[in-house]
């Protein structure tokens, strides 16, 4: 829950005079997916990524920008279609952590 403590802490530095402006631009998120026994898989635990074809990293920010992925076919290629369906779900899941992230700050406040 890091990243839900940092935007408070950013705003009483600024208010102390301490930043002249907040560093944070805005919300960012993580998660792994991957294709399992045929089927994409969102936030593959342990068992799931180790029986991975695919495996895949993506960070992506709340604007929807990428910052990063990553994939790897651990026993067999993927179609570029296969590949669009994963970072579909990526999106789907790293979108439903920043509304909880979000809730979380409002909550804090």
């Amino acid at each position: 829950m890091a990243a839900v403590r940092v935007p408070p802490s950013a705003c009483r530095l600024v208010a102390a005079g301490t930043l002249k402006t907040s560093p944070l631009r805005e919300m960012v998120a993580a998660t792994s997916v991957g294709i399992v026994d045929g089927n994409v898989l969102l936030d593959l635990c342990y068992e799931e990524d180790s029986r991975a074809t695919v495996d895949m990293n993506v960070v992506m920010l709340a604007s929807g920008g990428l910052i990063e992925t990553q994939a790897t076919a651990e026993k067999e290629s993927y179609s570029r279609t296969q590949l669009g369906e994963m970072l579909d779900y990526a999106e789907k899941g790293i979108r439903k952590l920043l509304e909880v992230h979000q809730a979380a700050l409002a909550s804090s406040r």
